[in-house]
């Protein structure tokens, strides 16, 4: 499912509202699965621009919940999202501004995605803002919509892996009224497997035409960092992670 939400809600934290944020609706919803609908483990993963830190403040101890955040390295809050050393379930990624298409893919395959197999979680809740996109006002990221329908498809992949398909995408931040619907409407075909015949995103070639889409080696470099201090297993993924940082 995906839900239009408004206000967004990852940054408000337990005891005040912070960031266009009042209620936190996906630490809402998680606790509402655990106590009303008897699930154990929930995974929340968050790919807004932002860091999610009322997130993280609700999940930060809870060994129960499965918290990831990509964001952008100090833009808002500034002096949260910081890299936890040995926490395996509350993973913070911050990727430097300028980030693109192969940061975010390598970030997803070498942390997101393993992160969840050791999980195993039976709901996955998904923060999906758009604002790390290559157009958005409040945020330095270089994504197109091509990267948030990959990220989609590699959660629901994930989703059918270990909680029969059970994932719910809540809408976050995304402040290019331009751009914001191509970029959910990737997500949304993607959940349904499928593709709307009469929408095109025709900003996709100057997107991909842009320079450092590409994994670069300092982002290589803070991606093994995190998911080192998550104690996440490289050694199968190192010669290929230094590989695609040098294509």
């Amino acid at each position: 499912a995906y839900c239009l939400v408004r206000p967004p809600g990852h940054h408000a934290e337990p005891d005040r509202g912070m960031g266009f944020c009042i209620f936190n609706n996906v630490a809402i919803a998680t606790r509402y699965a655990q106590a009303v609908r008897g699930l154990k483990r929930v995974a929340v993963i968050d790919y807004d621009v932002h860091h999610g830190n009322g997130s993280e403040t609700a999940f930060k101890n809870d060994p129960d919940v499965l918290f990831i955040s990509l964001h952008q390295d100090n833009n808002y809050p500034v002096g949260r999202g910081e890299i936890l050393d040995g926490n395996e379930t509350c993973i913070n990624v911050p990727l430097h501004a300028g980030s693109g298409d192969g940061a975010y893919r390598a970030a997803f395959k070498h942390v997101v995605v393993p992160a969840i197999d050791r999980f195993k979680p039976e709901l996955i809740l998904v923060s999906s803002g758009f604002d790390a996109s290559f157009v958005d006002p409040l945020g330095q990221m270089m994504l197109s919509s091509d990267t948030f329908r990959h990220m989609a498809h590699e959660l629901r992949e994930a989703a059918e892996r270990h909680c029969q398909g059970k994932i719910i995408f809540c809408h976050e931040g995304g402040y290019s009224k331009e751009y914001v619907p191509f970029c959910g409407l990737a997500v949304v075909e993607e959940l349904l497997g499928r593709r709307a015949d009469e929408a095109f995103d025709d900003e996709l070639d100057e997107a991909h035409s842009r320079g450092y889409q590409a994994l670069q080696p300092h982002q290589l470099m803070l991606i093994r960092q995190v998911a080192k201090a998550a104690r996440l297993d490289l050694r199968s993924a190192d010669a290929e992670v230094l590989g695609e940082a040098e294509a």
